[in-house]
């Protein structure tokens, strides 16, 4: 069974090793350092990790996150590399679902903040899970997005989300839809059809969990 999770994180820690602790990231202000920081946070520091997606906690999951990389940035990737069996995150049981997304997306965080960046030719398997997911996370981002919007992946599937109205059309492969529904929208392949108000007000919609 291949293992998506697990090669992903191996490419982006690649990558950071690679580009060092300074290079930029498509996370506004994010550094690769802090990047390998929120990675660590997420999977060990449970106390602080509900902060990433919770408000109440976030000015404390940032002290927990700007404290961690202030260590040493090959330790940071290292630990980023070998995730900790105990973690509800990362263990075997849970890997895949858990991280398969998150690392594909932190992966192309790093990529496509440099210039000259093409889309990966990603495996037909991988593509596969990630439609699955993006499939939920359509559901999830767009469920009163003021339009009717048709979500297509093509040879991988459709849905139709949004509250109605205008018609619009979302395109692109899982990937290219996976980063786009994440928030990432200016730096992914994904063509937006439709009357121009309500496609200019997808692209630019604050997508991110």
């Amino acid at each position: 069974m291949p293992r998506y999770a697990r090669s992903e994180r191996e490419a982006l820690a690649d990558l950071l090793l690679e580009l060092g602790p300074d290079a930029p990231t498509v996370n506004e202000g994010w550094t690769t350092r802090d990047l390998a920081a929120h990675l660590l946070v997420r999977e060990r520091r449970p106390d602080a990790a509900g902060g990433i997606l919770l408000p109440p906690l976030r000015r404390y999951a940032e002290g927990v996150r700007r404290r961690v990389a202030a260590g040493p940035y090959a330790e940071l990737v290292a630990r980023v590399r070998r995730p900790p069996l105990w973690s509800p995150l990362s263990n075997p049981l849970t890997d895949e679902l858990a991280n398969t997304v998150e690392f594909f997306i932190h992966h192309e965080d790093v990529r496509r903040a440099r210039s000259g960046w093409l889309p990966r030719d990603l495996p037909a398997g991988l593509q596969a899970v990630l439609w699955k997911r993006t499939a939920l996370l359509a559901r999830l981002a767009l469920r009163r997005f003021p339009a009717a919007l048709l979500v297509q992946a093509p040879g991988f599937g459709e849905l139709a989300v949004g509250r109605g109205g205008e018609r619009l059309r979302l395109v692109g492969a899982p990937g290219e839809l996976t980063l786009f529904l994440s928030g990432r929208q200016r730096v992914a392949r994904a063509q937006v059809d439709g009357a121009a108000a309500p496609a200019e007000r997808l692209r630019t919609a604050d997508l991110g969990f």
